[in-house]
């Protein structure tokens, strides 16, 4: 299996995701967009992952890679390859499908439940209710075509599929303690007073059990898309 993966900081890596990639025995490359936002041609790729980062998918004034890198997901889902997107890797593969992305009505950072929705059987399917990890502030409309996997009190929009090998999630299931760290010195300035932001304190202090969970569930899904 050739795995590309569209990383846009260096602090947002694939974490658990190695582990799985490793497992499979799979062939990694890297666009890494902070360093050399060079792209290789799509068909040499079967996986696509699109990592997060602290960015807009409208910034392409500011980010002009961002352009080239809309065409190369767009050119990625529509000839078959499986795709994952995280956080905004899932705003990227909407938005490159049609669907708008902006400002949610609140930031949503820490360990926050999302539910399943109802959608068709053959669909990936999340548990009834699961604590997984976020760290937002936009989200986006649902592409045409496209299925709500997942839902929140925060945020309609918290996962979907688009037919059998393209899932988009607003949060990160590959999150370890090392990358929990990571976001935090770098992104610590958002932790401010919300009702779904969290303190750094709460954020760590966490059961280990949630990284099992939310680990153990990206690998299902890894699994999903290129069965």
């Amino acid at each position: 299996m050739k795995v590309h993966v569209l990383q846009h900081v260096p602090f947002e890596g694939l974490g658990s995701i190695q582990g799985w990639l490793e497992a499979h025995n799979a062939q990694v490359s890297f666009t890494r967009f902070f360093e050399d936002p060079v792209l290789p041609d799509v068909d040499d790729s079967d996986l696509v992952i699109v990592m997060g980062g602290p960015m807009s998918v409208n910034d392409e004034r500011v980010f002009p890679w961002l352009i080239e890198e809309k065409r190369f997901i767009a050119a990625a889902v529509h000839t078959g390859k499986a795709v994952l997107g995280i956080c905004l890797g899932a705003q990227l593969i909407a938005n490159t499908l049609g669907g708008r992305v902006y400002s949610g009505p609140c930031k949503e950072i820490g360990w926050h439940e999302i539910q399943s929705a109802e959608h068709p059987p053959d669909s990936f399917r999340f548990p009834r209710a699961v604590i997984v990890f976020h760290w937002h502030g936009e989200t986006f409309d649902l592409p045409q075509g496209a299925i709500r996997l997942a839902h929140s009190s925060a945020c309609q929009n918290q996962a979907f599929q688009v037919d059998k090998r393209v899932i988009g999630l607003q949060f990160h299931l590959e999150t370890t303690p090392k990358i929990v760290e990571a976001m935090i010195s770098n992104c610590g300035d958002e932790l401010v007073t919300g009702p779904y932001i969290q303190s750094a304190s709460k954020i760590r202090n966490v059961p280990a059990t949630f990284y099992v969970t939310i680990n153990q569930l990206m690998g299902n899904i890894l699994d999903y898309i290129t069965r």
